[in-house]
């Protein structure tokens, strides 16, 4: 009877025992969940809290957006929109948004839009804050007068291949960028004093910022926003805009384009811009043996200025080296 006794406790006890660890553990991950949020609050409150930017007492904010033949349309009117939708206290529309050109006749943007400058280089008003757009290969002057109008700006942003324009003005030296996805390669070997960030949505140094390809200067604007007039702000201009990316809140979401795609035989890519190709109809080089396809004849003139550059950048195995 003692012994039955006995084993009837020992069982009580340890489905107590059980129980109590089951309410022990409910209790730990409850309070881990809530530690977690907490972190995660604090976090999201730190980042919207950083490297904030102050807006002037009285007055505007001047944007310009620097474009030429060739702009990439999403690349400087998403961030125009986001700009052009903040709205502070009273009503008031704080930016106050124009583009620039070298000259002013109009320009050609992608897709054929033809755009007339607000202003020249020459009589621009002064910028807190620059866009530059992908676009065509920049002049001296343009270069210059980056330079120049970024000794005083808050923000030269670029979006998409925006980043080799700023790049050559020689600013982005010793600093972190991004860039398209697709131009990672050609931007890493261009300029490898540039601390290139893959899988970046946005990148921020000093008063300089570049934002990844297409859509992520809305993002980049966002953060702009959000930097002068705080997060609430920010949303807000979001949620009117019926945009719901959050990249803008993390500038560490690109991180699907963080991992360059292997070309094979079977799956051939661009050497040069990474994309797809077809050996059916695209353009082709041959070296050392082995055979490149190229998204464009732009592409393949580029490769075959250098192709070992190309060929060892994409990981190609070179005859004749070990």
């Amino acid at each position: 009877m003692l012994t039955v006794m006995n084993a009837r406790i020992n069982s009580v006890n340890r489905r107590d025992l059980l129980n109590s660890v089951a309410r022990f553990g409910l209790a730990a991950a409850l309070a881990l969940f809530v530690i977690a949020q907490l972190s995660a609050s604090v976090a999201r409150a730190e980042t919207a809290t950083t490297n904030p930017l102050k807006p002037p007492a009285k007055g505007d904010i001047p944007v310009a957006f620097l474009i030429s033949d060739g702009a990439v349309i999403i690349d400087f009117c998403g961030p125009w929109e986001v700009f052009r939708d903040v709205m502070v206290s009273g009503g008031d529309h704080p930016f106050r948004l124009y583009t620039v050109s070298e000259k002013a006749a109009p320009i050609q943007a992608g897709g054929g839009m033809k755009i007339v400058p607000d202003y020249t280089l020459a009589n621009a008003p002064a910028p807190k804050v620059i866009v530059i757009p992908a676009q065509s290969e920049p002049s001296a002057a343009m270069l210059e007068w980056i330079r120049k109008s970024s000794k005083t700006t808050d923000v030269t942003m670029s979006v998409c291949t925006g980043a080799f324009v700023l790049a050559k003005t020689g600013l982005l030296s010793g600093k972190s960028a991004t860039t398209f996805h697709a131009a990672f390669n050609s931007f890493a070997m261009e300029f490898p004093d540039i601390k290139l960030k893959r899988g970046a949505r946005f990148v921020e140094d000093g008063n300089l910022a570049s934002a990844g390809g297409l859509s992520s200067g809305i993002d980049l604007a966002l953060r702009v926003v959000e930097r002068y007039y705080g997060r609430d702000v920010a949303q807000k201009t979001a949620y009117n805009m019926e945009y719901q990316g959050q990249g803008w809140m993390n500038a560490d979401s690109n991180q699907v384009y963080a991992a360059a795609p292997v070309s094979t035989a079977e799956h051939p890519l661009c050497p040069v811009c990474g994309m797809d190709v077809d050996p059916k109809t695209d353009p082709k080089s041959v070296y050392k043996g082995k055979t490149y396809y190229f998204c464009s004849d732009d592409d393949k003139r580029t490769f075959d200025t250098d192709p070992q550059k190309f060929a060892s950048a994409t990981g190609e195995k070179i005859a004749g080296q070990n």
